[in-house]
């Protein structure tokens, strides 16, 4: 039986198995052989920065290919740390085999239909971790491709401002030390094969060809010198995780045979077995293994059925037409020969990136009857369309289905499933497969599995009568199929947003939820707002940015003219942002969100810095200079990195610096405070700076995603309260609207040559 076991401390097994697969110095990966036939490969990948999980995106994803014959896969888990703030976290690990994990941090549900299986994890402290490497053993994998997810445990909804508070950086790495045999025999139908057990296991492999119905392993003439009967375990297949269905067999019995029956083991692949001796040390153990495959013939719907159909019938044939020929001239014979199955070729038709169409040749629909399953393979193959959801949808035309008849559907990888007269469980030799069903009651059946695995699926159906097998002879029907590999289901839905992932070459796609909406597709309404709380988070976005109005007021009335045409722009910015910022019903974007997102975070810089120049009061030449190149810089820092406080807080720590010297100098100069009205300090500075010291609180360290609609809001209004309260009185001379004073020539001049350094305030 395949063995998935973890342990936190590197015992003498471990170091054995990593002296083994220690690499040579030249090389990223390098074999050594050992005296058992095995070889020992090194695989690894660059480290990566974990983060708190919110969705999908916030998880780190490693791609590994197994390689054939692997019979040990032994995976060390490093983790490392960096920074002041660290605490002991949990770390989660995913396993998967053929498809990224399909995980479930949050406890949230599923749309309807939707496979959730879960997933193969360990869990571990990070201080248990940093003592020692965890390590996970698997024993006898399927080679292909393996997915290692990691994720720290669910984010706190803080919106946390980078760079300014202390972080911590969690590094994780997997590598993986595979052993895999060199001297695998090969076990051919129908050809004995000689086996001599000693202490070492014996490695055999079978191919297996596709329309293989059934497969009969056998142990013959097994003999022991000191132990009767047969000790002798084989075991079959390979372990696949989250779900494994290896196959064992254990000959205990006193007769010098076993056999094991395997029914639709997978189809065109090579199918491992493990022969170990039960029978101790330096005993050994002959045996004889024999394999017997048991082909099923199918009967393939191919273009001279659909083209010799076609030309005998009228010029006004319809599309579906030839299928319903097909059931009135070919059933016949296909009954009465040796057929078992009824193979539908189907059309691969790709569309976009993790995006494909399976359509049947002949149309959309699909004959069904009840002698034979109807078969449609959908291959997914390439590597590249395991990161979608697989969605199938099935419908039946009400006519064609009475009480007592029922359409069987199985989806299933690697081989079909074939036996609909005996059972409805779907299982094949290797794999649990997913039903479906079609009935007078429920005309259509959908099923969406996420992330399906790197294979053949295959898609049966059948006419099944549980009640009267009499009632499904002369039924045919015909189901019409629509299957899709897409990246999103429902690109999910009107409140979360399909973003597609990558990982080296490897794409994949996951759905970013918003408004409260939770959920693998953004369907989980638990914690969802209402249409009314999104309308009113959208109101108090963009209406508190009307408080830029009194700054701008008081801009135009004292003549800062271009302090007014800064916020101004930020008000219209922020506004429009905002609205395009929302989910669902209440969004509004008159340009991209991008460009939206960029000029509202130019705006919040510009206007601090605008403010605060104006407050040092320097010469004209000197603050516009400063102006423009303040807000260059500021732009430039925004193009950088949006996200960092301190693009935004340097600029404007420098106007804070250049407005303190020059208050400090005028102080010096005059030997007296400056400002000197202590009606200024206490109705207009202190008040200015209380809210800004208020705002920067609230900015800081208490917005979170629930609160977020109404924390900004406050924040919004505060910045321009603040910004009003603070600009200072207009200058002695100047008179309001001085640039609209117009000559006779139509020349409006708006100049001052006066030394601002000197203004009394």
């Amino acid at each position: 039986m395949g063995r998935a076991g973890t342990r936190a401390a590197a015992g003498p097994l471990l170091m054995l198995v990593m002296l083994l697969a220690r690499p040579r110095p030249a090389a990223a990966r390098a074999s050594s052989k050992s005296e058992a036939g095995l070889v020992s490969e090194h695989f690894s990948q660059a480290p990566q920065k974990l983060s708190f999980y919110s969705w999908y995106g916030s998880t780190r994803l490693f791609h590994f290919r197994v390689p054939p014959d692997t019979v040990l896969l032994h995976w060390l888990l490093h983790v490392s740390q960096s920074g002041s703030s660290c605490t002991d976290v949990e770390i989660t690990v995913h396993f998967r085999y053929g498809a990224p994990p399909v995980i479930n941090p949050l406890g949230t549900s599923f749309p309807d239909n939707t496979l959730g299986q879960a997933s193969f994890h360990i869990k571990a402290l990070l201080s248990t971790m940093l003592l020692s490497n965890t390590s996970v053993n698997v024993s006898h994998p399927a080679p292909g491709d393996w997915f290692v997810v990691a994720h720290l445990p669910p984010s706190s909804q803080k919106i946390e401002v980078k760079g300014f508070v202390p972080t911590c950086a969690y590094i994780f790495q997997p590598e993986m030390l595979a052993m895999r045999v060199v001297e695998a025999s090969i076990l051919e139908p129908d050809v004995p094969l000689p086996q001599t057990l000693l202490s070492n296991s014996s490695y055999l492999k079978i191919f297996v060809p596709e329309y293989t119905q059934e497969l009969r392993l056998e142990l013959q003439g097994c003999v022991s010198r000191l132990i009767l009967g047969c000790p002798v375990r084989l075991t079959v297949g390979a372990t696949t995780l989250p779900r494994n269905f290896q196959k064992v067999l254990t000959c205990t019995s006193l007769t010098p045979y076993c056999h094991l029956l395997l029914s639709l083991p997978p189809w065109g692949q090579w199918l491992q077995v493990t022969a170990e001796s039960l029978a101790g040390s330096h005993v050994s153990v002959v045996f004889t293994a024999e394999v017997a495959l048991t082909a099923c013939r199918p009967w393939s719907v191919t273009f001279h059925h659909f083209l010799q159909n076609s030309l005998n019938q009228s010029s006004d044939t319809s599309a579906g037409q030839p299928s319903q020929d097909l059931a009135h001239l070919d059933l016949g014979r296909v009954g009465g020969g040796p057929f078992c199955l009824l193979n539908y070729p189907v059309r691969r038709e790709d569309l976009d990136v993790v995006s494909v169409r399976f359509q049947p040749m002949n149309g959309v629909f699909v004959l069904v009857n009840s002698g034979m399953p109807s078969i449609m393979q959908l291959r997914l193959d390439t590597g590249m369309d395991s990161g979608g959801s697989l969605t199938i949808t099935l419908r039946a035309n009400q006519t064609e289905i009475t009480n007592g008849i029922l359409v069987a559907a199985c989806i299933n990888a690697a081989s079909p499933f074939l036996s609909f007269n005996t059972s409805l469980n779907c299982t094949t030799a290797f794999f649990q497969g997913y039903p479906m069903f079609l009935s007078a009651s429920s005309y259509t059946a959908n099923l969406i599995i996420p992330y399906p695995e790197t294979d053949n699926w295959y898609l049966s159906l059948q006419l099944v009568c549980p009640e009267s097998s009499e009632d499904c002879e002369p039924a045919v029907a015909h189901v019409e199929t629509t299957l899709y590999l897409i990246p999103c289901w429902n690109d999910c839905g009107p409140y979360g947003q399909c973003l597609l992932l990558r990982r080296y070459g490897y794409l994949y796609a996951g759905c970013s939820c918003k408004a409260g909406w939770r959920g693998w597709s953004c369907t989980d309404n638990s914690t969802a707002q209402t249409v009314a709380q999104q309308r009113a988070a959208a109101l108090l976005l963009t209406l508190s940015n009307l408080m830029f109005l009194a700054p701008i007021a008081v801009s135009v009335h004292r003549s800062f003219l271009v302090e007014a045409s800064v916020y101004f722009y930020t008000m219209f910015f922020s506004t429009f942002y905002h609205a395009c910022d929302q989910p669902g019903e209440a969004v509004l974007c008159i340009l991209s969100y991008d460009t939206l997102q960029y000029c509202d975070f130019l705006g919040s810089g510009a206007s601090t810095w605008v403010t605060i120049l104006c407050m040092a009061r320097l010469k004209t030449i000197l603050k516009q200079v400063l102006l423009v190149l303040g807000t260059l810089v500021i732009a430039m820092s925004l193009q950088l990195d949006r996200r960092g406080i301190w693009n935004l807080m340097g600029p404007c720590l420098f106007a804070f610096v250049i407005m303190v010297s020059m208050w400090v100098y005028r102080c010096a100069h005059r030997h007296q405070c400056y400002p000197t009205s202590w009606q200024r300090w206490v109705f207009y500075l202190l008040p200015g700076i209380s809210m800004a010291l208020v705002g920067i609180a609230i900015y800081t360290s208490m917005m979170t995603s629930d609160n977020y609609y109404y924390t900004h809001s406050i924040w919004h209004i505060l910045l321009a309260g603040s910004a009003a309260f603070l600009l200072p009185p207009r200058e002695e001379q100047a008179e309001t609207w001085a640039c609209l004073q117009k000559f006779s020539c139509h020349y409006q001049i708006c100049k001052n040559d006066r030394d601002e350094l000197y203004t009394v305030t």
